[in-house]
């Protein structure tokens, strides 16, 4: 299998070395391209065998996967560089969000996916969310997936809960990275631990805490019902956080999906003009 990345940011690069860490690919079966072609190459040094690819036609060129790991307005121009020379039996994968389906598989002629990765697959853990085109039949879905389940667990959504999903998946590790930070910060402003070692307890917390949602099978109530001793520390500290979380998720929810809505429309209005969108 040989696989081309466009996009080498952030979340590409992850993936990229996700890939080849888990084993999952080799680097000379990668292929990757981006605006600044530098990024590549240090990825080529980092993973010697990597296949630096001059423009974005080169990277999906004589590849069986494309990833297009690459922002939502960058979606015409990268489309329009690269259709002409795809072959119908390549698959298409997007890690956007706001870009449909029914989008892509206007612009291309291949087969089109969107997964929605999270920076938990960067240690081979967390969820995938997986989303598939017309096109793609059983065969086409359990390649990815198997490529995907090296890194992840692969989850199938449908693609109208992509947002809330993508919320819990993938945005959710930066909403409880920044929970974390603050518990672990007011801590050491109280009581003058130091920040190292109330991190080191506080993650190996949020380690265990997942492993008994997860593998223990306890929900969240049962975890709650089981520390919170009635009338003791715990649950006085609880009724606090009932008060000042009250209604906090559901404003973070629909910032959210305000945010994919104004993107959804851009992409669309990008893609086919505004007229489209009656703009």
């Amino acid at each position: 299998m040989n696989v081309g990345f466009i996009g080498t940011g952030s979340m590409g690069s992850l993936l990229i070395g996700a890939f080849i860490t888990s084993g999952a690919l080799k680097p000379s079966q990668i292929t990757a391209s981006n605006r600044t072609i530098a990024k590549v190459e240090c990825l080529a040094e980092l993973y010697p065998g990597l296949r630096i690819a001059a423009s974005n036609a080169d990277a999906a060129k004589d590849t069986d996967i494309i990833f297009l790991c690459i922002k939502p307005h960058e979606f015409r121009s990268v489309l329009s560089d690269i259709r002409v020379s795809l072959r119908s039996e390549q698959l298409i994968v997007s890690i956007t969000s706001p870009v449909m389906l029914s989008q892509l598989e206007d612009w291309v002629p291949c087969k089109a996916a969107k997964i929605i990765p999270s920076i938990t697959n960067h240690v081979g853990s967390g969820a995938t969310l997986c989303m598939y085109g017309s096109r793609m039949n059983n065969e086409d879905q359990h390649q990815l997936e198997s490529l995907l389940r090296h890194i992840s667990e692969p989850i199938r959504i449908e693609e109208q809960y992509t947002r809330i999903v993508s919320d819990l998946s993938s945005c959710g590790p930066a909403f409880f990275a920044y929970l974390i930070q603050q518990f672990v910060d007011a801590a050491v402003i109280e009581t003058g631990i130091r920040r190292s070692d109330a991190l080191a307890v506080a993650s190996a917390m949020l380690l265990g805490t997942g492993r008994l949602l997860t593998e223990g099978g306890m929900t969240p109530e049962q975890i709650q019902e089981r520390v919170a001793v009635p009338g003791g520390i715990t649950a006085k500290a609880l009724q606090s956080l009932e008060i000042d979380c009250d209604g906090m998720f559901n404003r973070l929810i629909r910032t959210t999906h305000a945010k994919y809505r104004e993107d959804t429309v851009k992409v669309s209005a990008s893609l086919y003009g505004e007229e489209v969108n009656g703009q």
